[in-house]
C-alpha cells in the first residue's frame, strides 16, 4: 500500500471513534469498497472449492467406473476360458455315442465288413466335425521338410537324388486349426 492509502485509513479510523470513546456507525466509501472486495475474495474461494469438489467428484466417479469395467472384464475372460471347449465337445459327443452304440453292436455280430464300416462311418463323422471347426490335417509325405511345420524324428539314406531333404513317411499326422499349427508332424526325413 502507498503513504496515500495508509493516511486514508488512519483518518478513517479516527472519524469512527468519537471523543466520548463511541463507536462511529456511519461507514465511509473506502470502508464499503474493501468489505464488497473480501465479499467478493471470500466468494470465489467457495467457487473454487466447488470446483475442486466436483472435479473430486467426477473423478471418483471415473475411476469406481474404471474399477467396474476391469472387474467385469476379468469375469468375462475367466467364463471365455472355462467354456472355451464347450463347443467342441458338444460337436465330440455325438460321435462318443456312436462309438458306444458301435461296441454294443460289435458283440453280437460276427460280420468283419460291418464292424469295419460302422468304424469308417464314426470316422468320417468325428472328421467332418473337427474340419467344419477349422482343424485340418495338412500332407507332408513327399515334400520338402518344413521345420514351420514339421519335426524331424529320424534321418534315413535316399535312395536317389530326388527325395534327399523331403519327407518319406509320416509317422504322426500334423494338424493346423486355421493357421496356426496345433500340432506338428513327426516325419522320417531322406539324406
Amino acid at each position: 500500500m502507498t503513504d496515500k492509502d495508509n493516511s486514508v485509513k488512519e483518518e478513517n479510523s479516527e472519524n469512527k471513534v468519537n471523543q466520548d470513546g463511541a463507536d462511529n456507525t456511519s461507514e465511509t466509501p473506502e470502508t464499503t469498497a474493501e468489505n464488497a472486495e473480501n465479499k467478493g475474495s471470500g466468494s470465489k474461494t467457495t467457487d473454487l472449492e466447488q470446483k475442486v469438489n466436483d472435479l473430486n467428484d467426477k473423478y471418483l466417479r471415473l475411476y469406481s467406473e474404471f474399477d467396474n469395467y476391469r472387474k467385469r472384464t476379468i469375469k468375462e475372460k475367466s467364463d471365455i476360458i472355462k467354456s472355451a471347449g464347450e463347443d467342441i465337445f458338444k460337436a465330440l459327443l455325438p460321435v462318443i455315442d456312436d462309438f458306444e452304440r458301435a461296441m454294443k453292436a460289435n458283440e453280437k455280430i460276427d460280420d468283419v465288413n460291418a464292424i469295419k464300416e460302422g468304424i469308417q462311418l464314426i470316422y468320417n463323422k468325428l472328421k467332418g466335425n473337427v474340419q467344419s471347426r477349422g482343424l485340418t490335417a495338412f500332407e507332408t509325405i513327399g515334400t520338402a521338410f518344413d521345420s514351420d511345420t514339421m519335426e524331424a524324428i529320424t534321418h534315413i539314406p535316399a535312395v536317389d537324388e530326388s527325395q534327399k531333404g523331403k519327407v518319406i513317411d509320416e509317422v504322426e499326422k500334423g494338424y493346423k486349426l486355421g493357421d496356426k499349427v496345433i500340432r506338428f508332424a513327426k516325419v522320417v526325413i531322406a539324406q
